[in-house]
């Protein structure tokens, strides 16, 4: 196996390990506020791979290499393209009264907010970062 081989086998595996945390992460709602490890470590995997290929890859070695490459970059710019930034003076507390929304739900009827009222309930909205 040639040497540019292993290492975009590394490469893969470390962009695939970071990317598979990120997205871990997003479906338990528990995204880091500084995003720049996340980036570095990605970018770090796009680096590698392109040395893989500088190093030597056979036509098969150079597919982990591509995939490192390209999980590398595009990741860190959708976080980039993707920052969420809360107004304060727009933050609803817990026990403020929630301002009037409409929305379909997920069988596509319009759901009011205004059906809710007098009734205990936890509303979470989330947007995810890709």
């Amino acid at each position: 196996m040639k040497a540019g081989t292993k290492l975009g086998l590394v490469a893969c595996f470390l962009a695939m390990g970071t990317a598979a945390l990120w997205f871990y992460l997003t479906r338990q709602v528990s995204l880091p506020d500084d995003r720049t490890l996340f980036a570095i470590v990605l970018l770090a995997a796009a680096g590698l791979g392109v040395l893989a290929y500088i190093k030597g890859t056979g036509l098969v070695g150079g597919v982990p290499p591509a995939a490192a490459i390209v999980i590398g970059l595009f990741l860190p710019f959708t976080m980039s393209v993707s920052e969420q930034t809360v107004e304060a003076d727009r933050v609803i507390a817990v026990g403020d009264r929630v301002p009037r929304f409409s929305a379909r739900d997920a069988a596509g009827e319009i759901f009011d907010s205004d059906t809710l009222h007098g009734h205990l309930v936890l509303i979470k909205f989330f947007r995810a970062h890709w």
